[in-house]
């Protein structure tokens, strides 16, 4: 118990010092199974295509959600995704972005027909979203995820999700 506590304590000291750039709340659906994710945000330092009003960018994106779907069964879903994103270099919106990350996944049984070979997945998205508020300190999202095996082991049915999604960016 003397454990837990201290490393809860010293998480939670040490988070401010992980310089914590967002953290999102997202939700998607598809035919037959519904998710939802919390993450944190990192943004990267470096920018290209610099020459006009517009920018390349990007951030890392950690998140960790839940899987539901027709029949209850449910899973969990970790992942690490580096996101490129195109946006004004003025900030505000719209933006593009496009990412391919990485994700675990709690069991490879998602329905009764969809059973992926790995519990490893590559995740990779598109999107569009708009900054607003004060600051542009708020991100709402629309975004096209899909999460298969790349083929690393059959069976690789993939699965496809249509995300809602906000984050808030921290100062």
């Amino acid at each position: 118990m003397i454990r837990k506590t201290l490393a809860g304590s010293l998480l939670a000291f040490a988070v401010p010092a992980w310089g914590i750039d967002g953290v999102s709340a997202e939700a998607g659906w598809q035919k037959d199974v519904t998710m939802a994710r919390a993450g944190v945000q990192w943004n990267w330092e470096r920018r290209w295509f610099t020459e006009g009003s517009w920018q390349l960018g990007g951030y890392w994106d950690l998140a960790a959600g839940i899987w539901n779907d027709k029949g209850g069964n449910e899973l969990l879903d970790v992942g690490i995704t580096p996101v490129f994103r195109y946006e004004r270099k003025a900030g505000g919106s719209p933006y593009f972005e496009a990412a391919i990350g990485f994700h675990l996944v709690s069991d490879s049984n998602i329905t009764e027909d969809k059973i992926f070979g790995t519990a490893f997945q590559f995740g990779d998205h598109i999107g569009v979203g708009v900054r607003f508020g004060e600051g542009n300190r708020y991100d709402l999202s629309l975004r096209i995820q899909h999460l298969s095996n790349g083929g690393i082991r059959n069976p690789n049915p993939g699965i496809d999700f249509v995300q809602v999604r906000l984050q808030l960016h921290l100062p």
